[in-house]
């Protein structure tokens, strides 16, 4: 039987302009949390702007209802996409932007960040796709960049928060079809590809495991993203993946394969290959969180970059021995 996840609010933007792909970015992403067979949000708790309805004001004012609306014990998420850039000042760039008049025309990193801060839920997923293949151009000094510095001080503060870019600062995130290569990983996610247990909900780490395999693994290492975390509790649940069903839906036309485990195994040794695999996964986010803390470099020390492959071998051989085909 089909449940409505009650507790879900989101807002999604997709700025189009001269990215068209993240209008269907967006639109994606509304559609799969508001689809009553997955993850289930109710209509009236999520905004979605596109084109030319993401400016700047639309955009700060859907997060002001967002503020007013999520109580403290509701699951949020904010997703955006489009440009971010640095200029020194950080800015989110909505549909209108004007390179000539960032400060009229654009959102202020900061003034993003205390719009983010204003929402009481404690379990807050934002998710930035901001720099995009043959987007921005460099201008005036403006360099391309996944997060705004603003928000990652925020964090240190707060609790119950996840902010999950697309990209580190030197790369790019990479376009494709229908959906750019975040985005397809993130609705992958939210369909239940990567929930570890099959309970029926998607949750914030495993969303953020999944997504920060399949993106560099799909554009063979030229892109990963980032993952920052506050003080996390839990590994909170941030939708119904099948409305509360414990199998995952297949994805239209997708061709990665839901996990399955294969019957038949020894119920010990599969217990005991789930623990390694969660140990496994849990080394693999420190690392990953390790590693974001270069996202101003072009270099992250090779011991950090060898731990990395070492772990998600391990993570693969596991999960071979346990029939999931991730």
């Amino acid at each position: 039987m089909t449940q409505t996840f009650k507790q879900g609010y989101a807002v999604v933007v997709g700025v189009g302009f001269d990215l068209p792909v993240t209008i269907d970015d967006a639109t994606a992403i509304a559609n799969l949390l508001c689809d009553s067979s997955r993850c289930a949000y109710p209509t009236e708790q999520l905004r979605l702007l596109i084109g030319e309805e993401a400016s700047a004001t639309n955009i700060l004012s859907v997060l002001s209802w967002l503020a007013h609306a999520a109580g403290k014990d509701d699951t949020v998420i904010v997703y955006f996409s489009g440009h971010g850039i640095e200029t020194p000042d950080y800015y989110l760039m909505p549909y209108g932007y004007n390179l000539e008049n960032l400060q009229d025309t654009a959102i202020l990193g900061s003034i993003f960040t205390e719009y983010i801060q204003a929402i009481q839920a404690k379990k807050l997923l934002v998710l930035l796709d901001c720099c995009h293949a043959g987007g921005l151009a460099e201008a005036k000094g403006a360099t391309k960049s996944p997060l705004p510095p603003s928000m990652l001080a925020q964090l240190g503060s707060s609790s119950g928060r996840v902010v999950l870019a697309s990209s580190r600062k030197d790369e790019v995130s990479w376009t494709g079809k229908p959906y750019s290569v975040f985005t397809a990983a993130l609705l992958e996610a939210m369909a239940g590809y990567g929930a570890f247990e099959q309970d029926g909900y998607t949750r914030v780490l495993d969303l953020a495991m999944w997504v920060g395999r399949k993106v560099p693994e799909r554009t063979k290492d030229k892109q990963h993203p980032i993952i920052k975390i506050s003080n996390l509790e839990d590994n909170f649940a941030l939708a119904w993946y099948a409305a509360g069903e414990k199998r995952p839906h297949s994805l239209p036309n997708w061709t990665d394969n839901i996990p399955t485990i294969t019957p038949g195994l020894d119920n010990a040794q599969v217990a005991t290959w789930k623990r390694m695999l969660t140990n496994y996964r849990k080394n693999l986010q420190l690392i990953d969180e390790r590693m974001s803390e270069y996202v101003d470099f072009t270099a992250i020390p090779l011991q950090i970059e060898n731990n990395r492959r070492f772990t998600e071998t391990k993570i693969a051989e596991l999960e071979q021995k346990l029939g999931m085909k991730f």
